[in-house]
């Protein structure tokens, strides 16, 4: 059997990208666990596996409670930390405290990570939500970041369990402006960034930024 490899601990900009993470579009809001990492209290979750290794994206935790409150409405985003649910307008992602992590989660500082995803850029970002398609639930989160003097948006695929994994993505000239994709297959309407939901007959993909460039991905 192969040897689990270190986690690996990816920190999105900031606790209300975290929140959308969990919580937006997802008919039950995931967990979130808060544990120490660094020296520092987090919020994470895990939402991949690279080989052996997990991939943990993060926040640093602001607010202590037990759960991360996240609201939506007229386009605004919001989130905090409450003890208790308390709107039905608001979707809450439960907050489990770790009190010690097994060593197969805690990122050993002198790991390497020689596995990295493989870049596969699409055409346009109507390839990029077509990759939604057969998805019965919320699709999976698009990923977002900075490279050099451009973005990339795009998702983590691995069509085969033992082959290698990618990052299908494509490029932008500017940071995503809203924090949703909106998209239509039965229509011939580009997708487009929007903070819009609730219009008829369309589809939506969250999108999550990260705090730097992504560090797992083979760039050359």
């Amino acid at each position: 059997m192969e040897k689990p490899l270190s986690p690996k601990y990816i920190q999105v900009a900031s606790t209300l990208e975290f929140s959308r993470l969990v919580c937006a579009l997802e008919r039950t809001p995931r967990i979130s666990f808060l544990h120490e990492h660094d020296g520092k209290k987090i919020l994470s979750i895990q939402m991949d596996l690279l080989k052996t290794s997990p991939i943990i994206y993060y926040v640093p935790a602001e607010k202590m409670g037990h759960y991360l409150a996240y609201g939506f409405k007229s386009g605004k985003e919001d989130c905090t930390v409450v003890d208790a649910i308390s709107e039905p307008t608001r979707l809450y992602s439960p907050i489990v405290k770790i009190k010690s992590l097994p060593p197969s989660l805690r990122q050993q500082l002198q790991d390497e990570h020689k596995e990295r995803y493989e870049l596969i850029e699409l055409e346009d970002l109507a390839s990029l939500a077509k990759m939604s398609y057969g998805y019965d639930e919320a699709p999976f989160p698009l990923f977002a970041f900075p490279y050099k003097d451009k973005w990339f948006v795009g998702v983590f695929m691995n069509f085969n369990e033992d082959g290698p994994s990618y990052f299908c993505h494509v490029t932008l000239d500017s940071e995503p402006s809203q924090p949703f994709l909106k998209y239509a297959m039965n229509n011939g309407n580009v997708p487009v960034f929007t903070d819009n939901l609730n219009e008829h007959g369309y589809s939506y993909i969250k999108i999550i930024k990260l705090k730097e460039t992504h560090p797992l991905i083979s760039y050359d």
